[in-house]
């Protein structure tokens, strides 16, 4: 079955995780995603591909999931005729993805500006720290950078005096997420316009726009927030609880849910009238969390989560790696899928997140070697033939 994205063709200019998150996204909504090395290769091919227990063929785990679905061309564009035989792949095209530092594009002449004037409708997708402009566009960045700019990193962990990044890398994932939605937007535009434009997605801007509700909060009171844990500033209990064997989330957002837990503990002491309410809880969260710690401490994550899912108490369990990749509702949506190398070896990685109804067709070829579609494609896409890419080899303008 076709991708959702199938006739879309992009050139992938990407390096590290921002930008190849948001080429992967789309490559596997059937984007034809075609990946333009240096003839040495994209720095992310070194990355783990020496660690035998991360990698696979000498392909380290960055790149094997990265760039599944996607075609590998290496093309020198510091050559002029390396240059010239990129603008002709920009001129058959739809989008190109890059996440350089700012200046870079404009000195090898990939910039908007200079992709727009080979091909109106272009759309040009750039993912970088801070953006294209402002005072402060030209600061190098990388995800935590991102993440303790954003204001995140204040409010994350259990005291103000240690702030922790998220575990998950926010800041490069997030910055790809939403260069895949003005792709998206970018395109839908096209088709009223017939032209093309730039989107320009700072990793800034996403954390900023991550803050929501709180930035609104701090500006209606004029107060930081500071770190709670796994707490909430409103409802209670909401957090993390120890088990005999593990921890557990709980969140009563609702009078009802504690009634309901009520039920589960059977606590005399927490089986007041004033706790039946959220101020009376909030009011004594300290006593009513200790408590909750004593009781469920005595039995196993298993048999709580049975108990609270029966009264549907928003209750989970706190998993690791492997029993979240392992969860049958993981599972059953496809969120783990095979990963192959060229070479025929695999592995497993995450799947896609996005589910379409009629246009759900799920690949996942293997990560490119390097160059290994140069020739393929610029046959497919430019009728070369095998005496003029020979003749570029030679040259060394491809790989």
């Amino acid at each position: 079955m076709a991708g959702a994205l199938e006739g879309v063709r992009i050139l992938d200019l990407t390096h590290m995780l921002s930008g190849p998150y948001a080429s992967m996204i789309l490559a596997d909504l059937g984007a034809e995603t075609i990946k333009v090395e240096p003839l040495k290769g994209e720095g992310t091919r070194r990355l783990l591909a020496t660690d035998p227990k991360h990698s696979l063929d000498g392909m380290g785990a960055y790149f094997l999931t990265l760039n599944r679905n996607k075609k590998s061309v290496a093309i020198d564009l510091k050559n002029e005729r390396g240059r010239a035989l990129f603008y002709r792949l920009v001129g058959v095209s739809d989008i190109v993805i890059s996440n350089f530092t700012p200046g870079v594009p404009e000195r090898l002449g990939i910039d908007y500006r200079s992709l727009a004037a080979v091909n109106p409708r272009i759309i040009a997708c750039t993912v970088t720290g801070f953006g294209s402009s402002g005072p402060g566009h030209r600061r190098p960045a990388f995800d935590q950078v991102a993440q303790a700019t954003g204001g995140g990193m204040s409010i994350t962990g259990t005291d103000r005096r240690n702030p922790i990044r998220a575990g998950i890398p926010i800041g490069d994932l997030g910055g790809g997420m939403f260069g895949v939605m003005g792709v998206l937007a970018a395109l839908y535009e096209r088709e009223q316009s017939g032209r093309g434009q730039e989107v320009d997605i700072s990793m800034l801007d996403g954390q900023i726009s991550m803050l929501n509700y709180m930035a609104t909060m701090h500006f209606l009171s004029g107060e930081n927030p500071h770190p709670i844990g796994n707490a909430h500033f409103v409802h209670v209990p909401y957090g993390t609880f120890e088990c005999a064997d593990g921890f557990i989330v709980i969140a009563v957002i609702t009078d009802n849910f504690w009634q309901n837990l009520k039920q589960v503990i059977g606590c005399d002491d927490l089986d007041k009238p004033e706790y039946d309410r959220q101020p009376g809880r909030w009011h004594d969260r300290e006593f009513i969390n200790r408590r909750l710690n004593e009781i469920l401490s005595q039995d196993s994550c298993a048999d709580w989560l049975e108990r609270l899912e029966a009264q549907r108490i928003p209750c989970a369990p706190v998993n690791s790696f492997e029993q979240a990749l392992s969860d049958p509702q993981v599972l059953h949506r496809n969120m783990v899928v095979e990963l192959q190398h060229p070479s025929g070896q695999r592995t497993r990685g995450p799947g896609n997140p996005v589910k379409l109804s009629r246009t759900a067709g799920e690949t996942f070829d293997a990560a490119p070697t390097l160059g290994q579609h140069t020739d393929e494609v610029l046959r497919s896409c430019l009728a070369m033939d095998a005496a003029e890419t020979g003749q570029l080899r030679s040259d060394g303008v491809i790989g």
